[in-house]
């Protein structure tokens, strides 16, 4: 077990020697190179049945910094946080918040667009979107 290398520096094991290659190594396989996905809030999403349950988790987000919008079946919820004024005139020895802002989305194919409903509270944006009978596309045609 003790001559076991985790499979993301076996490389650099490997090539002992080459501080160049170790630098990209360490670039490409660095948490500081994020998907888009880290930087985004969670979001779940639950079929009840009769309706789709979205939870989204946005601590420190104010409700007029949210946008919920349905659009063809796609639901979006999109965040943009943004400092205060107040924040602007402190005088800051270390601040980690910040400015930022991001989208997520699902395609719900049967959402009804009446009856929908989104409250924050404690943090988390629920949303309720209610399901509407799928309807028949296909048109039979008879033949004379």
């Amino acid at each position: 077990m003790s001559s076991m290398i985790p499979y993301d520096r076996y490389g650099r094991a490997l090539r002992r020697g080459f501080p160049i290659e170790d630098l990209f190594d360490e670039l490409f396989t660095s948490p500081l190179v994020s998907s888009s996905s880290d930087a985004a809030f969670k979001m779940d999403v639950v079929d009840e049945g009769e309706s789709y349950v979205i939870s989204a988790q946005l601590a420190g987000v104010g409700r007029d910094e949210i946008d919920v919008e349905l659009n063809e079946g796609r639901l979006s919820i999109s965040v943009e946080k943004k400092e205060t004024e107040e924040d602007k005139g402190k005088n800051y020895l270390h601040k980690e918040t910040r400015e930022w802002s991001a989208t997520r989305g699902v395609y719900l194919k049967d959402a009804a667009t009446e009856g929908l409903s989104a409250k924050l509270e404690n943090g988390v944006l629920t949303v309720t979107v209610p399901k509407q009978v799928e309807k028949n596309n296909v048109t039979k045609i008879a033949i004379d």
